[in-house]
């Protein structure tokens, strides 16, 4: 079973034996986590780079879910790195790459052959260009922060100056940075400042990196262990991992996020793939030094159990989730939503709302579902698969805009909510609020 395969003292020796700081978790928590980021990843049959980067960071290199996920991470960099990736989502897939001890520049398969690296170079050049010309990134300073951190960590240029407005953006009283953009952003400015002999542009990192730090340890304080929310706590933890020389001599008492952590009832392998390294003591800026000597000996793999043995091909299996018989359908209790769609920020302005009937424990989803098929005129929508989940992408013929970074931001009576519509589970008479903002 995983709480054997994944063994805190394992994983770590699998790595290379590097010292670790901050905090480890119990190992019981690494292997549950571990076995159900395992699960899921199968159960979805979609690749995603943020888990094969945490299986690297966690030590488990053998498994065969890690080796399906290296070969469909560089089919998709061959295929589609140069025409349709964003910026972070290239950095993610190098990032990916360097962990699992393959050459970012080089990237083969399917008889082609990329440097992901150069094409990442270029994408920073385009978030810059726009970030002078107009103050605004091409995508988003997460994305600008990823960027910089894979591009650090290869030794190719563009880095320095996307810290320099990383951490201006940090200590900017008119910014508004989300936590996870702040753990990125000081994941990338920790490698810059490790990289950089220029001593200006190190006190102002320093700067910035201590103003993060210390703003996340307050966070945990009056939070009861999360930063920010439970889905931006994982990313959190990784930053305080990497940061501790910009928060001393104040210490980290890490227990208060792992209890936080070990609370919750992951559901999104995106979640599961942010909180693991910190739970072995790592961050992404160990991506680089990972020791690509040692591999899952023979005999630790087959202590995994039958069920973690995938089928070569993860896409053709059927989900894990049990389907009910059309009786049990019947005998489930419904709950009644209130669902409201709005629009007061472009073209014809508009705000509806409705009332739905789904069965209890049904996702935020089937809510919308419901509400289609109901006033399909009205309730009408679209959605687009990510590595979060299912995001709504338009509503009523709206759709969102990255040029305009416009969304369809999803509140519950007002308070934005912390997860998606493909995993939050609304209450009875809940009302749900679906409303066109800009970021």
């Amino acid at each position: 079973m995983l709480n054997v395969a994944f063994g805190i003292g394992v994983l770590l020796a699998l790595a290379g034996g590097m010292a670790v700081q901050g905090c480890v978790a119990p190992q019981q928590l690494v292997s549950e986590l571990a076995q159900r980021m395992d699960d899921l990843i199968k159960a979805e049959g979609t690749p995603n780079p943020s888990v094969l980067l945490a299986l690297n960071l966690a030590g488990a290199t053998g498994s065969n879910t890690r080796k399906w996920l290296l070969q469909e991470v560089e089919e998709e960099a061959v295929t589609r790195a140069q025409r349709d990736m964003t910026s972070g989502e290239v950095a993610l897939s190098v990032l990916s790459l360097l962990s699992s001890c393959r050459d970012p520049r080089n990237v083969q398969a399917l008889g082609l052959t990329v440097d992901l690296v150069q094409v990442l170079q270029q994408k920073m050049d385009e978030e810059m260009a726009m970030l002078e010309e107009e103050g605004i990134p091409k995508t988003t300073l997460y994305s600008v922060s990823l960027s910089a951190l894979a591009l650090c960590l290869t030794g190719a240029g563009g880095y320095q100056g996307a810290s320099v407005i990383l951490a201006k953006q940090v200590l900017s009283p008119d910014s508004h940075l989300s936590v996870d953009t702040c753990a990125m952003a000081a994941l990338a400015m920790t490698c810059t400042y490790g990289q950089t002999d220029l001593q200006d542009l190190q006190e102002l990192l320093w700067e910035a990196l201590s103003a993060v730090a210390n703003s996340f340890l307050d966070e945990q304080e009056e939070g009861d262990g999360v930063i920010g929310n439970i889905y931006s706590t994982g990313l959190a933890m990784q930053a305080l991992v990497a940061t501790g020389e910009f928060y001393a001599p104040r210490v980290w008492d890490c227990t208060q996020a792992l209890a936080a952590v070990s609370h919750h009832d992951y559901s999104l392998p995106m979640a599961i793939a942010q909180v693991l390294p910190a739970l072995v003591g790592r961050s992404y800026l160990d991506t680089a030094d990972l020791d690509c000597t040692t591999r899952m000996s023979p005999n630790l793999q087959s202590t995994l159990s039958p069920k973690l043995q995938p089928s070569p091909s993860p896409k053709l299996q059927p989900s894990l989730s049990p389907k009910l018989g059309t009786a049990a359908v019947h005998r489930a209790a419904t709950i009644t939503v209130h669902y409201s769609i709005t629009n007061t920020l472009q073209g014809r302005y508009f705000s509806y709302t409705t009332a739905v009937q789904v069965p209890d424990g049904s996702v935020l989803l089937q809510v919308l579902q419901a509400a289609q098929e109901k006033e399909p005129d009205i309730f009408s929508f679209q959605t687009e698969q990510t590595s979060w989940g299912p995001m709504v992408i338009s509503i009523h013929g709206l759709a969102a805009d990255q040029n305009r970074k416009t969304y369809w931001q999803f509140l519950s009576s007002g308070v934005a909510l912390e997860e998606g519509v493909g995993t939050y589970k609304p209450q009875d008479e809940e009302y749900i609020q679906a409303v066109f903002s800009t970021y």
